[in-house]
């Protein structure tokens, strides 16, 4: 991506006021996609003749993940990675994008994605003064845990890390009790026993050594993380036209990128985590494999049914009135679901 990226965002030769991009990137835990995707990616638009560019993981500097909405409006950052359930107490809608239950799979949350690209960036822009340059999901969002577990009746009882209002909910109908933290705060929490089980992609968790403080993993996916990179729109409105072109192109790769990263990697990481042969590209460990069967699956599409998405439509409606119709008309049709 490198030579080509550089040189396809070079304008005519046209000489450009150099611009400060003060950026946040994700937690430095998830290895693969700061250090072999965000820290190249903005290293090359740094290298840029109109661009200047500061990058650092959002824990390396103190930043919450839940304030990253308050922060990207009032201009503290002018680029952030944003994990949009954790900072969606500001905007339910958002949540919207990746309600725990909802998606079957990485190609439905894909068509999710799509479908409210253009109505969260309206919303975007108009609540936090932002402008949306990706959208995608680190992967099926998944447990490790700790202690005795041979199917998802096991895990009543269980203190279960969560990250989105959503995933708690669906946590609470297991018989499980949430307990929200960021990712860079599970490890110790699951080593202590704050938290019997931690929720995250089965490639982060591995990165993050999780599989160093629990012992047996469960691959019922309940969300897929979905994030997003954040532009301060007086930060774009200050480009050209031609410079928002090819920021637009160049944020376009990181992206696909990022998708690529949750199609391939993640099947490799459960095999990792859980001792298989084929596993190639993470750290192997020895993880117990729960096995899921037809019946957990439908219990989460009950639970997510009849608690998740009645809830997350009366919290939005009081905040956004065209919430469930706007939910309903791209969200719901790609999930081929309706909230009356």
């Amino acid at each position: 991506m490198g030579g080509t990226l550089a040189a396809g965002m070079l304008l005519g030769g046209l000489a450009q006021a150099e611009t400060m991009l003060r950026t946040v990137g994700n937690f430095s835990g998830n290895k693969l996609h700061v250090e072999e995707v965000e820290r190249p990616f903005f290293s090359e638009l740094d290298a840029r003749d109109d661009l200047a560019v500061v990058y650092n993981p959002m824990d390396a500097i103190g930043v919450e993940a839940a304030d990253a909405l308050r922060l990207i409006r009032s201009g503290a950052f002018d680029v952030m990675s944003v994990q949009i359930g954790m900072a969606s107490r500001d905007e339910p809608f958002f949540e919207g994008i990746d309600l725990a239950g909802v998606a079957s799979g990485l190609d439905a949350q894909r068509e999710a994605v799509d479908a409210v690209r253009e109505t969260f960036d309206a919303r975007l822009q108009e609540r936090f003064n932002a402008k949306l340059m990706t959208l995608w999901p680190f992967g099926p969002q998944m447990m490790f845990c700790n202690g005795d577990i041979d199917d998802v009746a096991d895990l009543e009882g269980k203190k279960v890390r969560v990250f989105t209002p959503s995933m708690s909910r669906l946590v609470e109908g297991l018989g499980a009790t949430p307990v929200t933290l960021q990712f860079s705060e599970v490890y110790l929490a699951l080593q202590r026993g704050v938290a019997d089980c931690g929720v995250t992609a089965p490639s982060a968790g591995n990165n993050g050594k999780w599989p160093e403080v629990t012992d047996t993993f469960v691959p019922l996916p309940l969300a897929y993380s979905v994030q997003g990179h954040f532009m301060n729109l007086d930060t774009w409105n200050s480009f050209s036209e031609a410079q928002q072109q090819a920021l637009t192109e160049a944020f376009a790769r990181l992206e696909d990128q990022m998708w690529e990263l949750a199609y391939d990697v993640n099947d490799d990481a459960i095999a990792c985590n859980t001792g298989q042969d084929s596993c190639s590209g993470h750290e192997a460990y020895d993880m117990d494999l729960v096995e899921i069967d037809p019946d957990s699956r439908q219990l989460v599409e009950t639970i997510t049914s009849e608690a998740v998405l009645p809830v997350w439509a009366e919290t939005c409606s009081r905040q956004y009135d065209a919430c469930v119709e706007d939910w309903n008309a791209t969200v719901g049709e790609a999930a081929g679901l309706t909230i009356q």
